[in-house]
């Protein structure tokens, strides 16, 4: 994939990993509109020089809005991705949870289904383009404090599976990148020390992307563990290790 030359949306980039991809597409040489709901953000990142555009991935009529957007500024947009995701904890326990589960969803799953319907006649029109969904190591190997999250993610990677395979022959590809833990701030870094540093993830991942052919899925080397437990017999043992957080639930200390 050149990245030199692209001409790409990203969907959930004002802060965090999708901001700092933003940047490094924009670095290349790519032309960047970045989509997300908070709109003192999207000033900021507004006054960097970004394009950008408001839009809810949870309401059918903000995405379709957002795309006619685009199209209509950008009518040679060639790259989607689909980065918008929330992620909490759940006690499964207790049947409250399901409201977080419910937001879950909607954002991860359906939010990256609405992005992509949205854009897909557009690229199926140009006959060619990728789509990049966004998944997690979460999604093969659960983090069981976060479950709907971890269910949400291995969604998007079966959907990215069959989206692939639909769109063989139109000139679209669909890249899936699994980021493992990232640590965006000095803080999340200090709270888990075993995260990725958001620079030199954001660096492997551009690394991934420029090349040719573009792989299916983008794993850092710090996702591998996750990726490939099942196949490699760890797959038990993690989980269990995992499941230590559980502690961290109210009423589970």
């Amino acid at each position: 994939m050149d990245i030199t030359r692209r001409t790409v949306f990203i969907a959930g980039a004002t802060s965090g990993i999708g901001r700092e991809l933003a940047r490094r597409f924009a670095a290349a040489g790519s032309t960047v509109v970045i989509g997300g709901r908070r709109t003192d953000l999207l000033d900021r990142l507004a006054a960097e020089g970004f394009a950008t555009v408001p839009i809810d991935v949870t309401d059918q009529d903000s995405v379709d809005g957002a795309r006619d957007t685009i199209l209509h500024s950008h009518p040679g947009l060639d790259t989607i991705v689909t980065m918008s995701g929330i992620g909490v904890p759940e006690d499964l326990r207790d049947p409250a949870h399901f409201d977080a589960a419910h937001r879950t969803i909607d954002t991860n799953l359906l939010g990256t289904i609405r992005v992509i319907d949205a854009f897909t006649p557009h690229l199926i029109g140009r006959g060619s383009g990728t789509v990049i969904t966004v998944t997690s190591g979460i999604g093969f190997l659960p983090f069981p404090v976060m479950p709907t999250y971890a269910a949400s993610k291995a969604g998007v990677h079966a959907y990215s599976e069959a989206l692939r395979a639909q769109l063989d022959g139109t000139g679209i590809e669909v890249t899936e990148l699994v980021p493992p833990a990232v640590a965006t701030t000095p803080e999340q870094l200090l709270r888990n020390p075993r995260a990725l540093e958001l620079t030199a993830f954001a660096t492997e991942v551009m690394e991934l992307l420029g090349a040719d052919p573009t792989p299916r899925e983008i794993l850092v080397e710090g996702v591998l563990m996750h990726r490939w437990a099942e196949r490699d017999g760890t797959y038990d043992e993690l989980v269990a290790q995992r499941s230590q957080a559980l502690a961290m639930l109210p009423g589970r200390g």
